[in-house]
């Protein structure tokens, strides 16, 4: 399973996950790509990467809204 098909995984399952304690969307592959600006792993940008320790859990679910966005477009994508 490549980063981005267990970027899709966990973003489908967050949707499960109510409450408190929403989880990194980090992969361990922290690799910027110049041409985006977004993370290769896990499809966040410099400022949130930097501000996810700071965020309250409705700020880091649009995290994960934005991050399921970027996925979708990347998929359809040639």
């Amino acid at each position: 399973m490549g980063a981005l098909d267990l970027l899709a995984e966990r973003v489908r399952d967050l949707d499960a996950i109510g409450g408190d304690d929403v989880p990194s969307p980090c992969v361990s592959i922290c690799r910027m790509n110049p041409q985006t600006e977004l993370c290769e792993g896990c499809l966040r940008t410099l400022d949130e990467i930097a501000a996810w320790g700071r965020m309250d859990d409705a700020t880091r679910r649009e995290v994960w809204v934005a991050i399921g966005q970027r996925l979708a477009k990347e998929h359809h994508q040639p």
